[in-house]
């Protein structure tokens, strides 16, 4: 899943909201480093991209791309499936979408100290074009597939991406409305069960 989803799925700890979104660079054990609560977050992450990775409603999408895309099916189903939260978030969460995301960048602020440099650093483009906010839109998602396109020096092609999300709208999601209900589920159960071992452990 991509930044939006794993932030919802951390629920309202601010510290495993951290760990959550900062999850991808760490590393191995590293994560014993942190804070109980972000060493929480960052477990949950690894729980939710193994769980998505092995979804068959995940893979029927990634299938849709995959003769273009190849590797990069995963990537774009992932950022995808960040629009179809965004779009229909009132459907999962009470408070407005740009409260939501005004909130989660006044935490990164108030956590300055303690991100990543590689997450510093990505902090200012991620609040100035409101990321989470942009990916609500069509416009938005395909600015973030011209993003991460570039990134890959022009070879994934992602940018085209947007063809196969407006050609395939309605199948994509359904996929995602049928994985993110099973996905919220696991989720809530991971979340528990790290916090009483960790909790227990750290006591």
């Amino acid at each position: 899943m991509n930044y939006l989803a794993h932030i919802y799925l951390s629920g309202e700890n601010e510290l495993v909201t951290i760990g959550n979104f900062i999850a991808d660079g760490i590393k191995g054990k590293s994560y014993k480093n942190y804070a109980t609560d972000i060493q929480i977050g960052i477990l949950l992450h690894r729980n939710i991209d193994t769980f998505t990775d092995a979804h068959q409603v995940v893979r029927q999408s990634t299938r849709r791309l995959h003769e273009k895309y190849g590797h990069y099916s995963g990537i774009i189903v992932d950022i995808l499936y960040d629009h179809f939260l965004a779009k229909n978030w009132h459907l999962y969460h009470d408070s407005p979408l740009h409260i939501y995301t005004e909130a989660f960048y006044d935490t990164l602020e108030k956590h300055y100290d303690i991100l990543p440099l590689r997450i510093q650093k990505m902090m200012p483009y991620m609040m100035t074009d409101n990321w989470l906010l942009s990916y609500a839109s069509i416009d938005g998602i395909s600015r973030v597939l011209d993003g991460m396109n570039r990134r890959t020096k022009q070879r994934s092609s992602m940018n085209e991406a947007v063809n196969e999300l407006e050609t395939f709208y309605d199948e994509f999601e359904q996929e995602f409305s049928e994985f993110f209900e099973e996905l919220k589920l696991f989720s809530n159960e991971r979340l528990k069960e790290h916090t009483f071992r960790l909790k227990k452990n750290a006591s």
